[in-house]
């Protein structure tokens, strides 16, 4: 019998909660720098969906490994999500004050200080992945597969594709070698991950890369048009900043109607992606099918 939807988002909460629980932990205590650790903190607990770590843990079960296993890993991915979003909001970037409903990093702790916040942030995501209770030689690899995923074939790559596009007109094409890099590549990552920490083969990594790397496009898109069609208390962040910043997106380009069918497009190649390789997938079937509806 397939889970219903109600199991799903029971089995989605827990695993948030999970993340909730071990990021909370982190950056305490009283030390001479704890105006750093405040910095870093207010961003990585603000909220949002969790979804990379949701993604590593769950790829962890599916390839046979434990989600605690996982754990450092998932947290990981957050902590360069929550980075990428400081870095993103900086004036010398996109220049957005708010961010998830609350004040930017850099409203609240100074320009210099965010930029400091973002920097400890991505270094202690690496050292969160090698401190994983694992085998060297998986934190080893997991860890190089989220080096590449921030460098520059990544999230740094994505960012300056993006900042050097703005007032300029562009292609689809060119829009998606943007957020390959910008979105999917954490995206990957945190699949990947997932099945290294259970010290997963090829065929599972291969699919699981597949899965998450049109489930990355799709949440893009849908972000693309919630973007235009949203309200800022929605968003948690000012709404029409595409417009506002001059960037060309797939909303921009495509219209709605056309955004739609590709999103449903890319969300079932995520769906399909899974099989052979995963025999329960069912969660992550589920996964795909809510991203690609949600309207924040």
């Amino acid at each position: 019998m397939t889970p219903g939807n109600d199991a799903m988002r029971r089995r989605f909460a827990s695993l948030v909660s999970m993340t909730e629980g071990a990021l909370s932990e982190c950056f305490t205590g009283d030390p001479p720098h704890r105006a750093l650790l405040d910095a870093m903190r207010y961003s990585l607990n603000a909220g949002g969906k969790r979804v990379r770590a949701v993604l590593t843990l769950e790829f962890a079960r599916a390839a046979g490994g434990g989600e605690r296993a996982a754990l450092g890993a998932a947290c990981a991915a957050e902590m360069l999500h929550a980075y990428s979003l400081i870095h993103d909001d900086l004036p010398c970037m996109d220049d957005s004050d708010t961010r998830r409903g609350k004040p930017s990093n850099h409203v609240v702790f100074g320009e210099w200080m965010a930029t400091l916040a973002g920097d400890a942030l991505q270094a202690a995501a690496f050292e969160r992945v090698l401190l994983s209770p694992l085998p060297p030689e998986r934190t080893a690899r997991m860890a190089l597969t989220l080096a590449r995923a921030a460098g520059p074939d990544g999230i740094c790559g994505g960012q300056a594709l993006d900042m050097a596009a703005e007032g300029k007109r562009l292609a689809v094409g060119q829009i998606e070698q943007i957020h390959a890099r910008k979105t999917a590549a954490l995206f990957m990552a945190c699949a990947r991950m997932g099945v290294e920490s259970a010290g997963g083969g090829d065929a599972l990594v291969e699919s699981a890369e597949r899965y998450a790397e049109s489930l990355g496009l799709a949440f893009q898109i849908r972000d693309d048009v919630l973007d235009v069609e949203s309200d800022s208390e929605t968003l948690g962040k000012p709404a029409q900043a595409d417009a506002y910043n001059v960037k060309s997106t797939f909303a921009s380009l495509l219209g709605a109607e056309e955004c739609e069918r590709l999103i449903r497009e890319e969300t079932q190649k995520a769906i399909d992606a899974l099989a052979p390789a995963f025999a329960d997938g069912a969660f992550l079937v589920w996964l795909a099918r809510t991203l690609s509806e949600r309207k924040g």
